[in-house]
C-alpha cells in the first residue's frame, strides 16, 4: 500500500509544479485574430516582411506594407494580388523620418496588428567599421520601431475598446540579437535594443489588450542577404557559419503563427528554441508549457552555452594564430 501512495506523491510534483507556472506565467495567453483585421507590416516589399504580407492577405487580413522604394512596393503589391487575389495598401517612406511615418500611419487607418519588420545589416569589426555606418543601422533598426509604434499606439488602443479584440506589435529582431557574435557589434547592440523595448512596452500597453512578440529569425534568405554575406569579416564565417539559415517563406510562416498565439518570444528553428531558453531571463511568457521548459532547461543550457563560448573564443585565438604565423 505504501509504494502506490509513494508513486502518486511523486508522480504529483511535477503535476503541481506545472499547475503553479500555469497560475504565474502572464500574460494571459490568448489569440490575434487575423481575418477582416489591419495588418501594417513595416519592410513590406521584399523578403520576409512580402512573404508574411502575403501570408496574412491569404488569411483574409487587410494589409498595408511600407517600405522605402515606391517601385518595389508596387511589384509587391502585384505579387501579393497575383498570389492572393487580394490588394494591398502601399505606403512609401524612410522609417527613421517620424513625421513621414505617422502620415503613412494615418493614412492607412487604425492598425490592429502592427509588425515592425525593417532592419539593416552591415557585419564589421567595430574598430574598422565607419560610425554613420553604426548610426544608420540604429536609427533604422532601433528609432525606426520607436517611430512606428509612437505613430500607430494610440489609436491601436482606441481600436481595441471599439473591436473587444486583443492587438498585437510584433518586432523583427534576429538571433543576434539574443546572442552576440564577432563581427556584429553594431548590429547586435541595435537588436539587443528592442528586446528591451519590448519588455518594458509589454508593461505599459497590456491594460490595452495589446500583446508584444519578439521574433527571432536566424539567417534568413533575403534579397539583402547575399550581399551581407560577403561583407562578413573571416571570423564570423567561422563562427556564425555553422548555423541553419532559413527561407523567407519559413519565417514568415513562424512569424504569424507567433503573433497570433500572443507569444511573446517567436523563435524560428531548433537553434532559435535553444537560445529563446537560454535567454528566457525576466521575459514575459504566456505558455506554461514553455515556462516549464524554460525552467527545467535553464542550467543545462547555460552549460551549453559555456560550450560554445569555448568553441568560438577557440576559433578566434586559432585565426589570429595562423594569422600572426603567416
Amino acid at each position: 500500500m505504501a509504494f502506490p501512495l509513494l508513486l502518486l506523491a511523486v508522480l504529483m510534483v511535477p503535476v503541481a509544479f506545472a499547475a503553479v507556472l500555469a497560475f504565474l506565467v502572464r500574460p494571459r495567453p490568448v489569440r490575434i485574430p487575423i481575418k477582416d483585421r489591419h495588418v501594417f507590416i513595416t519592410g513590406g516589399s521584399s523578403g520576409i516582411g512580402l512573404a508574411l504580407a502575403r501570408l496574412a492577405a491569404a488569411e483574409g487580413a487587410r494589409v498595408s506594407i511600407l517600405a522605402r522604394r515606391a517601385s518595389y512596393l508596387q511589384e509587391a503589391r502585384d505579387a501579393i494580388r497575383l498570389a492572393t487575389g487580394v490588394d494591398v495598401a502601399i505606403f512609401s517612406a524612410d522609417v527613421r523620418d517620424a513625421d513621414a511615418v505617422a502620415k503613412a500611419v494615418e493614412a492607412a487607418g487604425p492598425v490592429d496588428v502592427l509588425v515592425c519588420n525593417h532592419g539593416v545589416f552591415t557585419p564589421q569589426e567595430l574598430e574598422k567599421q565607419d560610425l554613420e555606418e553604426v548610426r544608420f543601422m540604429v536609427d533604422v533598426n532601433l528609432m525606426g520601431t520607436f517611430n512606428l509604434i509612437k505613430a500607430a499606439l494610440p489609436t491601436m488602443k482606441q481600436r481595441t475598446k471599439v473591436t473587444g479584440l486583443p492587438a498585437s506589435i510584433a518586432i523583427m529582431s534576429s538571433q543576434a540579437g539574443q546572442v552576440g557574435v564577432y563581427g556584429y557589434t553594431a548590429y547586435s547592440a541595435s537588436k539587443f535594443a528592442l528586446r528591451g523595448l519590448a519588455e518594458a512596452l509589454q508593461h505599459e500597453v497590456i491594460a490595452d489588450d495589446i500583446h508584444v512578440s519578439m521574433i527571432f529569425p536566424p539567417d534568413t534568405e533575403t534579397p539583402g542577404f547575399a550581399e551581407e554575406h560577403r561583407r562578413r569579416p573571416d571570423l564570423t564565417n567561422i563562427i556564425a557559419g555553422s548555423s541553419g539559415g532559413m527561407k523567407a517563406d519559413d519565417v514568415a510562416k513562424k512569424a504569424l503563427d507567433g503573433i497570433k498565439s500572443s507569444r511573446f518570444i517567436v523563435p524560428c528553428n531548433f537553434e532559435g528554441t535553444m537560445l529563446s531558453i537560454a535567454t528566457a531571463g525576466l521575459s514575459p511568457q504566456s505558455s506554461f508549457l514553455t515556462a516549464l521548459a524554460e525552467v527545467l532547461g535553464a542550467g543545462f543550457m547555460r552549460f551549453m552555452g559555456l560550450c560554445f563560448q569555448w568553441n568560438w573564443f577557440s576559433s578566434i585565438e586559432n585565426w589570429h594564430s595562423k594569422k600572426r604565423g603567416l
